[in-house]
């Protein structure tokens, strides 16, 4: 029979109070023998031992049953919060004095210390340093004034690393309401905070220099601009570029060019106070946000002009990247800022205008930023769409310019690009054509230049005066280093039918910039594969060399017009058309004398062996039409 341990407990105890019974019976009939006879007829005395029993269990053991069954219950909640205390949240108890009195295995998991080395301790032993009075202040109003607290906390465990942990500490009051204990809970919450916190740097900063990324600048540079108009001084920002760093890329490969970054952001950090920020926007683009520098504009910029030096200095020093010594330098541009006067993204635009302005000078430069620089840069813009409306709005045309030989016969012409504007008017080309060079823009126009001469070669044929004439067209470093530049001119020249060598293409140095090999590969296949005309222009104003000048297959080599212009009045010019007349004749080569605008000019071409002419002095750049009138005249004569 199952019998449970209450049970068992109360039989135990009805046993003992029938024996207890019996003593007392016999006790009674002892001590009062005149009792014997009526006891004796009312029962004996087992009955009567078990009556005093059962009356003992009625007055006795209701109690004793509600007790024994209180104290099972009590142990079955203490095995509950025992299982409970050893959970996986760490849990603290201590006194009223925050004294330690208790603490759980994941305490000591967590913590690394065991309990025999906490009992007794305050809490701070944990203590990380990283929160301030304040912090304490709050946490302890909050456990006076409700009863507990709640939050994220830093603590320090035994082996001296810093976690975070979720806490809840509770206060233990009696029924007098005073606190007699404490009970702190908590977790480890480091874990999650690394993820948090490497979610937070792939977000706001960068991966391989470590520093801000354009996102937190915007943010810091945003925070800036208030906290100036709140002191009224005065910050800058300072937009940092480095020089030929893809060249380095492409010597050395992008690894170098990843140490040469790190090694730059470490430059920049090192040299502006702890408070400014350095951000890498990308590539190799740098910023440098300063603020709180003076009230007075003259002084803060002074003191930024200082700073901006001591970057250039610093950031222009060799770099020893493993076993390669290698030198970058920077072209900084700097825009200062008070109070919320321009945009975060003005800000940004101007001090990258600056920057340009630096590198147009010359690199290895500090260039400020200023209002005429801003309009500069706007009309600019400005132009720039204007130009990529007049392609597809047709506002381009060519007008040409006659060539003629030592006959004075025409023997071809140069089309030269022409842009007039439905609100502007006439664009000279020299405003016009570095925009498109800067922009790519030049490739659509090359496009068309191409395509619109080979129209008109193609239209000249049909007619007895003009299927002789060859037409020049100017052909950009850009255009030419396409890799598909060969297969368009020989499509160019078979849709519209056209006697190649009467298409002149016209190449500037620049282009035996890109790989003389690439250049000269080029060269051969578009003359003597295609059939087309080579000549180079402006020969003489930038890179020109005999050695590579002997290796490119030109079949012409222009005279530019600075030389022609000033060979009268200086001997230095006049010696330099010479040389290059005689050297072109020694290589086997035509040449030609752009910009001829006087008989004397003239005369002194013939003179020294030159048979081309081009200039003023026969004709101006003409439309078309005007053009094929001056062609029907019996001479073209002078102008």
């Amino acid at each position: 029979m199952n019998i449970s341990k209450t049970n068992q407990y109360l039989w135990l105890v009805l046993t003992g109070c029938i024996f207890v019974g019996e003593l007392i019976i016999m006790w009674v009939l002892n001590a009062l023998p005149a009792l014997n006879p009526w006891l004796g007829s009312f029962v004996d005395a087992s009955l009567l031992s078990i009556f005093v029993a059962v009356l003992m269990y009625i007055f006795v053991f209701r109690n004793m049953k509600k007790a024994v069954a209180d104290k099972f219950r009590a142990e079955e909640q203490l095995r509950l919060v025992s299982v409970a205390f050893e959970m996986q949240e760490a849990i603290m108890i201590t006194d009223a004095n925050a004294k330690i009195l208790r603490v759980n295995r994941a305490f000591e998991k967590i913590t690394g210390y065991s309990e025999q080395e906490v009992i007794g301790k305050n809490p701070s032993i944990l203590g990380s340093g990283l929160h301030d009075h304040a912090f304490y202040a709050k946490l302890w109003s909050d456990l006076l004034s409700h009863g507990i607290w709640k939050g994220e906390m830093w603590d320090r465990g035994k082996n001296g690393e810093i976690y975070s942990k979720i806490a809840t500490i509770s206060a233990v009051r009696n029924d007098k309401n005073e606190t007699v204990q404490y009970i702190a809970a908590f977790t480890d919450n480091t874990a999650h905070k690394k993820a948090e916190n490497e979610i937070y740097r792939l977000a706001f900063y960068d991966a391989l220099t470590g520093l801000p990324n354009r996102r937190l600048l915007l943010d810091r540079l945003s925070v800036a601009l208030s906290a100036s108009a709140r002191n009224q001084k005065y910050g800058a920002l300072i937009f940092l570029d480095l020089d030929n760093f893809k060249t380095l890329n492409d010597t050395l490969g992008h690894y170098f060019g990843d140490m040469l970054l790190v090694e730059v952001a470490k430059r920049l950090k090192m040299s502006v106070r702890e408070m400014d920020t350095v951000a890498r926007l990308g590539g190799d683009e740098f910023v440098v946000l300063l603020e709180d520098l003076d009230a007075d504009l003259q002084e803060a910029s002074r003191k930024v002009a200082q700073i901006a030096e001591k970057l250039r200095v610093k950031i222009a020093t060799p770099y020893q990247l493993n076993e390669n010594t290698r030198h970058s330098s920077p072209s900084i541009g700097v825009c200062m800022f008070y109070r919320n006067q321009v945009s975060v993204d003005d800000l940004l635009k101007y001090a990258d205008m600056a920057m340009y302005q630096a590198k147009n000078a010359g690199r290895n430069r500090v260039r400020f930023f200023d209002p005429h620089m801003q309009q500069v840069v706007e009309t600019r813009a400005l132009m720039e769409a204007d130009l990529r409306s007049a392609i597809t709005d047709k506002q381009l045309s060519l007008f040409y310019q006659v060539q003629l030989d030592q006959t004075m016969q025409p023997v071809g012409a140069e089309a030269l690009l022409r842009w007039q504007h439905p609100t502007r008017g006439f664009v000279s080309p020299v405003d016009f054509i570095q925009i498109a060079e800067e922009s790519s823009l030049i490739l659509e126009i090359g496009d068309w230049v191409l395509e619109t001469a080979c129209r008109e070669l193609a239209r000249w044929s049909q007619h007895e005066k003009t299927r002789h004439l060859v037409l020049a067209i100017n052909i950009s470093a850009q255009q030419f280093m396409q890799t598909d530049f060969v297969e368009h001119v020989a499509e160019a020249v078979k849709a519209h039918q056209i006697n190649p060598a009467c298409l002149k293409l016209e190449l500037t140095e620049s282009v035996a910039l890109g790989g003389l090999d690439v250049v000269v590969t080029k060269m051969l296949a578009l003359k003597h594969g295609i059939g087309v005309t080579l000549s180079l222009d402006d020969f003489g104003t930038g890179y020109s060399s005999l050695s590579y000048l002997k290796k490119l297959p030109f079949n012409q080599i222009k005279i530019d017009r600075s030389f022609v212009r000033d060979m009268l009045t200086d001997t230095s010019d006049a010696m330099m058309v010479k040389n290059i007349i005689d050297m072109t004749h020694n290589f086997g080569m035509q040449v030609i004398a752009e910009g001829v605008e006087t008989e004397q000019q003239l005369a002194l071409l013939r003179e020294y062996g030159c048979l081309s002419y081009q200039g003023y002095l026969f004709s101006k750049p003409l439309p078309v039409e005007e053009f094929e009138m001056l062609l029907n005249k019996d001479a073209v004569g002078r102008v």
